[in-house]
C-alpha cells in the first residue's frame, strides 16, 4: 500500500509545472476559502478607461485582461521566463505594452507614466512605484504575507525558515508611508485552506517551491505519510492562506486630487 501511495506521490512531483497562473490540476483536491476583499473589484472600482494602468509581475496576464481595460492605455511587465513567453504571445499582439522586467527596483518604465500600479502577489518597491506615478495616481496591491500555508510548511518540512519574512503591513505600511504615499486602505486575513488528497499537496508544493525549499517526495516521506494518516482520519490536511492588502495614493498637485 506504502509503495503504491509513494508512486502516486512521485507522478504527481513529475507533473508539477505551470505556465501563468493556473491551478486547474488540482481542481476539486483543495479548497481555499474567500477572503474578506476583492481584489480585482477594487481595482476595477478605482480604474477609469482614460487611466494609463501598469501591471507589475502580471503572471500570465490571465487577471490584467479580466479588468478589461483599454489596451492602448495598458502595460505590463513579468520577470518569470515560462511567463515572459506567454505574455508576449497573449498581450503584446493586443496593443498592450509588454517589457520583461524580473526588478522591481528597475522598472523599465519613465518617472511619472502611469496613473495607477497595481500588483497582485508581485514583488514590490515602494519607492519605485511611487516614482511611476502620477501625482494622484493610485498603487493597488494583493501581496502573499509572511505566515502563507507555515502549517503544511512545517509538516512537511520542520524547521523550513520564512522565505518572505518582512511580508506582512506591520513592515510595509511604514515602508510606503515613508516613501511619500497617502495610505487610503490596508488590510489582512489568515484563511484556511484544506487539501483532500496527498497528490494535490505534492503537487503544490513543488510547484510553490519558493515556500517549499528542497521538498520532493524522498526527502519529504514521513510528513506525506503523516499528511495521507490525517486525510484518512479526519478527511482533509488544513493550513492558513495568509494575504493583506494595501491601497495607497501618490499626493496630487492642487486641482488635480483624485476622489476614491
Amino acid at each position: 500500500m506504502k509503495e503504491e501511495l509513494v508512486a502516486g506521490w512521485k507522478r504527481e512531483e513529475e507533473l508539477a509545472h505551470m505556465r501563468g497562473w493556473d491551478f486547474s490540476h488540482i481542481d476539486g483536491r483543495y479548497r481555499d476559502f474567500p477572503l474578506p476583499w476583492d481584489y480585482a473589484e477594487i481595482v476595477k472600482g478605482l480604474l477609469r478607461p482614460d487611466m494609463r494602468l501598469l501591471d507589475f509581475d502580471t503572471g500570465g496576464g490571465e487577471l490584467l485582461l479580466s479588468f478589461g481595460h483599454p489596451c492602448a492605455m495598458t502595460a505590463a511587465t513579468e520577470g518569470w521566463p515560462p511567463n515572459v513567453a506567454l505574455c508576449r504571445e497573449t498581450l503584446s499582439p493586443l496593443g498592450i505594452d509588454f517589457r520583461e522586467c524580473a526588478d522591481a527596483r528597475a522598472i523599465p518604465f519613465e518617472d511619472g507614466r502611469f496613473d495607477m500600479v497595481v500588483n497582485s502577489h508581485g514583488s514590490m518597491d515602494e519607492n519605485e512605484f511611487f516614482r511611476l506615478l502620477a501625482p494622484g495616481g493610485i498603487f493597488v496591491t494583493e501581496q502573499v504575507g509572511s505566515e502563507n500555508d507555515r502549517e503544511l510548511v512545517e509538516l512537511l518540512l520542520p524547521g523550513a525558515e520564512k522565505p518572505f519574512p518582512d511580508e506582512n503591513p506591520a513592515v510595509q505600511v511604514p515602508r510606503f508611508e515613508k516613501a511619500g504615499f497617502e495610505l487610503l486602505r490596508t488590510e489582512e486575513a489568515f484563511r484556511p485552506m484544506e487539501f483532500y488528497d496527498v497528490g494535490a499537496i505534492v503537487w503544490f508544493a513543488r510547484v510553490v517551491e519558493w515556500e517549499f525549499p528542497g521538498f520532493s517526495v524522498e526527502a519529504c516521506l514521513p510528513g506525506l505519510m503523516e499528511a495521507q494518516r490525517l486525510i484518512e482520519t479526519e478527511g482533509k490536511v488544513s493550513t492558513l492562506a495568509h494575504r493583506y492588502l494595501i491601497v495607497a495614493r501618490k499626493p496630487a498637485r492642487a486641482g488635480r486630487d483624485q476622489a476614491v
